[in-house]
């Protein structure tokens, strides 16, 4: 017996209604699925690109994260006097969280290395949160979000700034991962109406806060929501925008204020010590000059084509004109960002990599938006333009990335097999103990396998010596290190003897014996020194020559295989005291 027709069929047209809208969701879902795992797997393919090279500076935080998790605390090894060498304290804890459920320097997983394949594998994770973050937002305000995800998959994909310090072992991808968070909650904010709600307002401060834990210029951030608050402020609507920005103020003061009190009771500064190692300038009106080169990497005709696509879709008051101005504020403050900051020798525009992120966002929105709207005569026209510009500016990440690949900086598995293994070599060849120092430049990977104590001569660890590296003192920096610390052994590289004037200095000749001194090529990986203190072997020529012999003999080999040093690991595991393989 059936229901009459007319209650019958409302049942059967809701049905049919149901059915639609889960196919619709279905679809929905497979679209976001399929285009973030694309664009995932094409910066998957591009980061593979680069081998298991890591930079050496990464290192530096491998070596902390591995004290805190073995109980020693946040120091550079174990005993020494507590000194901030790292300033990324949220990517620290992340590595160190993975040493103790035991996915990070413990051993091999499949064949490859974990201190290569965790810090790889989890900026590989923070590249496909971004990518779904870019669908969020894009679903927001155009009914093409997994086009939108796509081409911004495909665009983080073949930059090679992006993928080269995303998968450096730095903080590049949680950093770029929370800065396109905060941006897209306030576009999401904005475009629902809910800017001023508590969730929002406090999600804002956090992620300032966690942005301003992954790297120190990251807290340029906590002022996004109070600039978006006061673009979108009518007029009675102060109270509530006060107490908004009152709350995220709350959400990121307590974060990150509470990391200043551990940082200060712990290390007994408020600033990093690389950061005072650095020495950061203050800004001046030149360094707007920066943002030139980040628009010459990305290809000016690219930025062209998308500054006019912005500029056709702000004509018009709409959700998407209100979400554009959202977005352009984190925008605009990652831009400041890098222009502020002093330029970085490791290359590649290092310090970019949220401005890629944030401005791959709001390009791929608005050149989808601009052509889903155009006229078929201007989606020709604009399509032609895409095309020229996207070739040329392949070209250019395609050649930046083959340059970089042939002649990486500084890889840590280099610094390892070079600097540390050597050196453990010869102290053991000198029956120096445990306690013995050694002064480096490099620091990572000797933190992490060298026996001695390391010190820091380019004060990034060593807290005296960043003080007088803060005010350009090399002579203060070589009365501490030749009359106080007085290490058995000494490594520099390049030119750092001369840059910091032990070269000029007559106590080194007069205390320091060479070991080995490689033809000075500042642009050669071999451009190493190695030298022994003389009272160690001023009784014993035959000692001294046979740790010559070792040193000479040992770092060719290391030299002569660089070739491939940076797209290999350096064995399956890293711990103090290990020596060259035979």
């Amino acid at each position: 017996m059936t229901d009459p027709p007319s209650v019958a069929e409302p049942d059967r047209a809701q049905a049919r209604s149901m059915g639609n809208g889960r196919a619709f969701v279905r679809r929905d879902f497979l679209g976001a699925f399929a285009s973030v795992i694309a664009g995932t797997a094409l910066i998957a393919v591009h980061a593979s690109f680069y081998g298991n090279w890591m930079i050496d500076d990464a290192a530096i935080t491998f070596a902390y994260s591995r004290n805190l998790a073995d109980g020693f605390g946040p120091v550079l090894q174990p005993g020494v006097e507590p000194v901030e060498g790292f300033s990324n304290p949220v990517w620290m804890l992340l590595l160190a969280f993975g040493k103790l459920v035991g996915l990070f320097d413990h051993g091999t997983v499949f064949g490859v290395p974990d201190y290569v394949l965790f810090p790889k594998g989890l900026a590989l994770l923070c590249c496909a949160a971004i990518l779904t973050l870019v669908y969020v937002a894009a679903k927001r305000v155009t009914p093409r979000p997994a086009l939108v995800t796509l081409i911004a998959g495909v665009a983080l994909a073949v930059n090679s700034s992006f993928i080269i310090w995303c998968f450096s072992g730095l903080e590049n991808s949680v950093y770029a991962l929370v800065a396109t968070a905060l941006a897209v909650v306030i576009l999401c904010g904005v475009n629902s109406g809910t800017l001023l709600t508590t969730k929002i307002a406090v999600s804002t401060g956090a992620l300032a806060a966690l942005a301003g834990l992954s790297r120190p210029d990251g807290v340029i951030y906590a002022a996004a929501f109070p600039i978006v608050v006061a673009l979108f402020t009518r007029r009675g609507g102060l109270p509530a925008a006060i107490r908004a920005v009152l709350l995220s103020a709350a959400g990121f003061i307590v974060p990150f204020g509470g990391y200043l009190l551990f940082r200060w009771i712990e290390y007994g500064r408020l600033l990093p010590n690389t950061a005072i190692a650095k020495a950061q300038p203050l800004p001046t009106i030149e360094d707007i000059a920066k943002a030139g080169t980040v628009l010459q990497y990305a290809g000016w005709l690219l930025v062209a084509v998308a500054i006019v696509c912005l500029a056709l879709v702000m004509q018009k008051p709409s959700k998407l004109r209100a979400s554009m101005v959202a977005l352009l504020v984190p925008f605009g403050l990652s831009v400041v960002a890098f222009c502020v900051l002093q330029a970085d020798w490791m290359g590649q525009l290092r310090f970019a990599t949220p401005i890629w992120a944030l401005g791959t966002l709001g390009g791929a929105i608005v050149i989808v938006e601009t052509v889903r709207k155009a006229r078929i005569r201007g989606r020709a026209l604009l399509a032609c333009a895409l095309v020229v510009a996207t070739v040329s500016s392949v070209s250019g990440f395609y050649t930046q990335g083959k340059s970089y690949r042939a002649a990486p900086k500084t890889p840590f598995c280099s610094v390892v097999e070079r600097d540390a293994r050597v050196a453990n070599g010869v102290a053991d060849l000198l029956k120096l103990p445990n306690s013995a120092k050694i002064g480096v430049i490099d620091l990572g990977g000797m933190a992490l396998v060298s026996r001695l104590q390391v010190i820091d001569l380019a004060g990034l660890a060593d807290r005296v010596i960043a003080d007088y590296l803060r005010t350009a003192d090399f002579a203060g920096e070589r009365q501490y290190v030749f009359n106080e610390v007085r290490p058995e052994l000494i490594s520099l590289i390049g030119t750092w003897d001369t840059t910091l004037g032990f070269a000029q200095d007559p106590r080194f000749a007069q205390e320091y014996e060479v070991l080995y001194r490689s033809p000075r090529n500042a642009a050669a990986f071999g451009d190493v020194g190695v030298w022994v203190r003389k009272d160690l072997v001023r009784n014993d020529s035959a000692l001294l020559a046979e740790a010559q012999n070792y040193v000479t003999i040992e770092t060719g080999k290391v030299v002569a295989s660089n070739s491939v040093a940076h797209l290999r690991s350096c064995g399956d595991r890293l711990r103090p005291g290990q020596t060259p393989t035979p």
